[in-house]
């Protein structure tokens, strides 16, 4: 038996052989939304999406324009969406708005 095969304890009540084991990639979304932020993370995510979105310009192959283009849309769109990033600007920006004498 290799380790990648670990034996299933079914008498385990947690433990069911009918249910399908998560997604490694839902898994690693809920951690990630578990995790308490730091100051200024999304401003560093949204910094170096733009950097990548310059840089694939700049970039001499289709596959590295393509590539660069790719990942810096991601972090971008990470940066904007992040963990509550939309709905804290919305937020803000309705708190201000609000404040406005109307004319």
């Amino acid at each position: 038996m290799t380790p990648s095969q670990d034996p299933v304890d079914l008498a385990d009540p947690s433990v069911s052989a009918a249910a399908p084991r998560k997604p490694w990639l839902q898994a690693l979304k809920e951690a990630d939304a578990k995790r308490p932020d730091f100051p200024g993370e999304h401003a560093i995510v949204l910094g170096v999406g733009v950097l990548l979105l310059l840089s694939a310009g700049r970039s001499r192959s289709v596959i590295g324009k393509l590539a660069k283009a790719a990942a810096g849309g991601a972090l971008v769109g990470r940066a904007a969406s992040g963990t509550g990033g939309v709905a804290r600007l919305a937020q803000t920006i309705a708190t201000f708005t609000n404040k406005l004498p109307l004319r």
